[in-house]
């Protein structure tokens, strides 16, 4: 059987003890599926990325990223691993508003040398996916990411994590700040980059109109036992 991009077993998280956020039996994601989790803000979508990215530590379970067990890694190789083989495109976007749209683009590649590898010339691929986004431009290019409006910040963030084909794409609420037509739009041009680049694709949003253009959708009240209080999205 071909490795799975995701596979969770009996995982757990709490931000505080005695209240969990995360209590998945079981999630299975295959390589190259495209998958669409859904669910209301504060129901633990957001930490389940963070968990699924390894930039949080959950506190039980098995999580195997590619076939690699995450948890039996140092801390080091955890960081190396996952500039090497995951794009993340994070709700607040996370740019640096003092570098350029180009700079910020090509940011992560600087941290693995398989990206980089993977995207030969870094300013001629970072301007391409520019292009592919909507954004392109020399003018554009060049101009701090923070004179930006939020919807082209957005792309930006898409076309970081897209930069040297990572083999797992997670991207959270990442049309949250596009109007309907731009929304359809991002959407068919992020698919078709991951079809290119054979990348699996975890695309979460509490909209369920887009899950038609998914391979499979699921629920995460339905994979996840704990009932959070509250939690950041």
């Amino acid at each position: 059987m071909t490795e799975a991009a995701i596979d969770i077993i009996s995982l757990g998280f709490a931000w505080r003890p005695g209240s969990p956020v995360l209590d998945v039996p079981a999630f299975r994601v295959e390589s190259g599926e495209r998958v669409f989790l859904h669910g209301p803000s504060g129901s633990g979508k957001s930490t389940l990325l963070g968990v699924i990215g390894g930039v949080l530590q959950p506190a039980s379970g098995e999580l195997r990223l590619l076939g690699t067990g995450i948890g039996a890694l140092r801390p080091a190789d955890r960081d190396r691993f996952r500039a090497d083989h995951v794009g993340f495109i994070f709700q607040m976007f996370n740019l640096l508003p003092y570098l350029s749209v180009i700079q910020n683009v090509t940011l992560a590649a600087r941290f693995s040398r398989r990206r980089r590898e993977r995207a030969g010339d870094l300013q001629a691929e970072a301007r391409r996916l520019l292009g592919a986004l909507g954004i392109g431009g020399a003018s554009l290019a060049g101009r701090p990411v923070g004179e930006l409006s939020i919807g082209q910040q957005q792309r930006v963030a898409a076309a970081r994590a897209l930069l040297g084909r990572p083999d797992l794409l997670i991207a959270d609420e990442p049309t949250s700040s596009l109007d309907a037509d731009a929304r359809e739009a991002f959407l068919g041009l992020l698919m078709r980059e991951c079809a290119a680049a054979g990348a699996t694709l975890l695309f979460v949003s509490h909209d369920t109109s887009l899950g038609r253009q998914f391979d499979r959708q699921v629920a995460l009240g339905e994979i996840n036992r704990a009932r959070p209080e509250r939690e950041a999205a």
